[in-house]
This record gives structure tokens, C-alpha cells and sequence, in this order.
């Protein structure tokens, strides 16, 4: 006798759609994965014996489950079907572990033909062969409803008292996991599969912590955090969600600059807890950049931030070089001008000076009027800060000669036919003097106060114009550079005893 197979079993009249003993009905368990083409063969060759039906000689043989049968019923009528305006079906609950990346493919084929054999339900597979936990069979569970939800258009700004959360994963199931969680406990999502895409967008969202997948095609989790840090978006928190935990990856992770790593299947009240934690030491560090951006260049703030320990905020003793710049023949130059063009003038001119001290990597002190006051030594301290208080200076002086040749034509024509021409005097100390914040509660400064500052202040005010004039601490601590400077004879200085040493520096 022929033992009947698909290829061989009349299909010309077929039985009405539904009934359990067509050959179309056994393709269409195939079709939907149930079974596999020998598993038909074999219940094929018992139905010719027997007389059952395909089904049920499925059944018998162990393939399937009357469950199973059911619902290819059902799909062969088209019942299972949603109706118009519905969403979509739930996608099964293998894709959904799947695209959490808890389950790979393979293992996923494994335990199905598993389930096929003896009839029980997949979870309990996945658990039994260790390819899932419990608590990521329940997230997938959780997730089944959730596919196909369209994502809520991300508004131009965040809810008040939430933070908005960009969420980069390649899988839209473990976005639409995320998503849900955080949005029920009073977060704004914004959610990208693509991490390219979450690069150019992120400037536009503007979100408050950004959590990356780990492992993504294209571009990783690594990756995407290193290149936010190393751009405008640097002081953005990152942290970085995997269903891994290998040690390699969490330290390449935060090498490259994550703020925390946190495992898929910790719970969303931890990962609230963990963005929170994140965002106040994100807040702290912004609060300490903007407060000393303020005062001094961004490599300082960023040496401040990376070494708090060598910050002198609260007041202490410590050696800085002051340097004291001052602009000569200004107030003859603003009886001459209109009041908004000298403004415009000094704001010229000041902003030229504080550009110097920064590129020198000084702390701006404060404005005097028509001059400056920077230190150099504090609140970071370095041993070459009397080198960089003398080349800050020189250029300084570079950039009022460059201003009096770009500027001198339209200076002329408000002079009313007096000769006018604007210089820098500039007084560098080096000494002992006491820095930190100085005020009260309503208002404070950081600076410096002592007798090397108004030592500082006061060689200033003896320098002509297109002077430097600097005091013998500074020239003792730059050793090789006693060629750059020329010694004056000794002054007297308001408030000290003896004269004091002078040199000029020759720029």
C-alpha cells in the first residue's frame, strides 16, 4: 500500500473549509508552524488505517493539542481575525521574547519543536531549559498586549515636574515595555529604534536622560553614549539597558562614559529609582558647571568636575599669580563717544581681555570698571600658572594693538580733532593669599584677598600704557625666562615698608 503524503493525496474535491479532515487543513498547520511536513505524513498514513479524522489523528500522536486545533479552526474560517479599527493581533509569545532578546531564534525553534512533541506550554519550556527566567516570561507576558500601540507624538516641551526619557532600542517591543512602564509612573517617552536617527533627533527632543540598548545593529549602546559624550550633548546622563550582564560590556559601557548600566530584567520601579539617582547627580554637577562657567574657561570646569578634591571653594591658603589689566585714556574716549557706542566700546575691549585669560586657562575674577581682575592658581592650581598669567598677558596686549588699527578710523571722527589712542597697563603678582567664596547670603563672589592681590593691583596702576609690569615672585618662579623680563629700579608701594623688587616684561 502507497503511504499517503501531501504530494500524494487527491486534492480536486476537497472537504468543506474547516473540516479537520482536508488536506488543506493539514497545510494550513503547517503554514502556521504547528507541525512539521513528516508529523502530517505520519498522521496521514494512521487516518488511511483508522478513519480519523487529521486532527484528531494529530492529536492521538501527540503533535498537537485540542487548543492548537481550535485555533487553526478558527483561522481557517478567518474567526480569529480582528475586527475593522481593531489592533493588531498579539504577536506570539516566542516574537515577543525574541525581540526582548531574552530568547535567540534558535533556542526559540528548539523549544517549539519541544512543545510540538509533548503538548506543553512553551513558558514552561523556555524556564525548564534555562533560556528565560520566570520574571522575563512575565515581562513578555505583560508586553503581548502592548504591540502595534501607536507612540504618542513627542511634544516640543516636557510635562511640568516629569522628565522626558528617550529610549534608543532596535526591538519596538522592549521600546513599547519601557514605554509603558515609565509612562505610567508620570515619565514622557520618547522612543527610537533607530540610534542614527536618536543622534539627529536628540538636539530636537532635548530629553533629560537618554536609556540606550546595549546590543544594537549598526550602532551599540556603547557607541551611541560615547559619541553623546563627546559632543554639545555631553552633559546629558546616559544609561545603558541590556539583558546581559557581562562585566566586560557594564565596564566598556561606563568607560565610554554611562552614567549607569542596568540590567532588562530589573523591575520598573528600580529603573525609575536609577533615573532619578542619575538625574540628581546629573543636576549637581550641571548646578557646579554653569557656577564656575561663569568665572573661568570650560577645560577648567571640566578639570573641576573630574577632580572636586582640588577645588578651594569654601576658603583656604594657596599660592596664586593675580593679574590686574586696566585701559588707559577710556574716560577721554567716552566724553567723546555717544553713550551706547562707548559702551559698545568697552564691551569690545573687555570681552577681548576676558577671551585672553580663558584661552590661558584663568579664572575670571571680576570686571573693575573700565579693567579686569583674573587669577590664576585658583580654584584650580597648576604648576605653571605664573606662565600662563604672563601669556595671557602678552596677549592681551596683541589683541588692543590689533583693535587700535581696526578700529582707528571710526575712534577719529568722534574726537572732535584730539588725539586719541586706547592702551593697556597690566600688573602680574605671585604670592600667598586667601581664595574662596567671600560675601553673604544674599550675595557672594569667588575671589581672592591678601597682600599679593593689592600688590598686584597696584603694579597696575604704575604701568604705562602697553606696560607689564611684574613682581619678583613671579619672575623667581619661571625659571629660563629671566631673559623675558627687564629689572626696574625698586618702588614703594602704599601699605609695605621697604620698596619692592619691579620688573617689566618685554612682549
Amino acid at each position: 500500500m502507497t503511504r499517503p503524503t501531501l504530494d500524494n493525496v487527491p486534492t480536486a474535491a476537497p472537504a468543506a473549509p474547516g473540516r479537520v479532515d482536508s488536506p488543506l487543513f493539514g497545510e494550513l498547520l503547517l503554514k502556521l508552524g504547528i507541525v512539521t511536513p513528516n508529523q502530517i505524513e505520519e498522521a496521514l498514513a494512521l487516518q488511511s488505517l483508522n478513519g480519523q479524522r487529521l486532527g484528531e489523528a494529530l492529536i492521538s500522536l501527540g503533535y498537537v493539542t485540542r487548543e492548537q486545533i481550535q485555533s487553526a479552526l478558527g483561522e481557517a474560517l478567518g474567526l480569529n481575525a480582528p475586527p475593522p479599527g481593531a489592533l493588531p493581533i498579539q504577536p506570539p509569545l516566542g516574537e515577543v521574547l525574541v525581540g526582548l532578546k531574552y530568547l535567540t531564534v534558535t533556542q526559540l525553534d528548539e523549544a517549539l519543536a519541544h512543545q510540538r512533541r509533548s503538548g506543553r506550554k512553551l513558558g514552561e519550556i523556555l524556564v525548564e531549559q534555562g533560556y528565560c527566567s520566570y520574571k522575563q516570561l512575565y515581562e513578555g507576558l505583560a508586553l503581548q498586549g502592548r504591540a502595534g500601540r501607536p507612540e504618542p507624538e513627542p511634544r516640543t516641551q516636557p510635562l511640568e515636574g516629569h522628565h522626558r526619557v528617550m529610549v534608543v532600542d532596535d526591538s519596538p517591543l522592549a521600546c513599547a515595555f519601557v514605554q509603558d512602564g515609565l509612562v505610567s509612573l508620570g515619565y514622557e517617552v520618547v522612543c527610537f529604534q533607530d540610534p542614527y536617527e536618536a543622534l539627529e533627533q536628540v538636539n530636537k527632543v532635548l530629553p533629560a536622560i537618554v536609556l540606550s540598548d546595549l546590543d544594537m545593529p549598526g550602532l551599540d549602546g556603547v557607541e551611541l553614549c560615547r559619541r553623546l559624550k563627546e559632543g554639545p550633548t555631553r552633559a546629558m546622563p546616559v544609561i545603558i539597558l541590556t539583558a546581559n550582564d557581562n562585566e566586560a560590556e557594564r565596564v566598556g559601557g561606563l568607560r565610554a562614559g554611562a552614567d549607569d548600566y542596568v540590567n532588562k530584567s530589573a523591575s520598573m520601579d528600580e529603573l525609575a529609582a536609577r533615573i532619578e539617582s542619575v538625574m540628581r547627580r546629573t543636576g549637581e554637577t550641571e548646578r557646579m558647571r554653569k557656577l564656575f562657567a561663569r568665572y573661568t574657561s570650560d577645560a577648567v570646569v571640566e578639570e573641576i568636575l573630574k577632580s572636586p578634591d582640588s577645588v578651594v571653594l569654601t576658603g583656604e591658603k594657596r599660592e596664586v599669580t593675580t593679574l590686574f589689566a586696566d585701559i588707559r585714556n577710556f574716560t577721554g574716549l567716552a566724553d567723546s563717544l555717544p553713550p551706547e557706542q562707548t559702551v559698545g566700546v568697552l564691551n569690545q575691549v573687555l570681552g577681548g581681555l576676558s577671551d585672553a585669560v580663558l584661552t590661558c586657562g584663568g579664572t575670571l575674577d571680576k570686571f573693575l570698571g573700565d579693567g579686569l581682575m583674573a587669577v590664576f592658581g585658583a580654584p584650580v592650581f597648576r604648576s605653571d600658572d605664573a606662565l600662563r598669567a604672563l601669556q595671557s598677558a602678552k596677549m592681551m596686549m596683541v589683541f588692543m594693538g590689533e583693535l587700535r588699527q581696526k578700529a582707528e578710523a571710526e575712534w577719529a571722527t568722534t574726537r572732535q580733532g584730539r588725539p586719541l589712542t586706547l592702551e593697556l597697563g597690566i600688573g602680574i603678582n605671585t604670592g600667598v593669599a586667601v581664595a574662596g567664596n567671600i560675601g553673604g547670603a544674599v550675595r557672594a563672589e569667588y575671589t581672592c584677598i591678601g597682600d599679593a592681590v593689592n600688590v598686584a593691583a597696584r603694579l597696575c596702576a604704575l604701568a604705562g600704557p602697553g606696560e607689564i609690569l611684574v613682581g619678583e615672585r613671579t619672575v623667581a618662579v619661571l625659571p629660563g625666562h629671566e631673559a623675558g623680563f627687564e629689572e626696574l629700579p625698586p618702588v614703594r608701594l602704599k601699605g609695605k615698608p621697604h620698596p619692592v623688587p619691579l620688573f617689566r616684561a618685554l612682549w
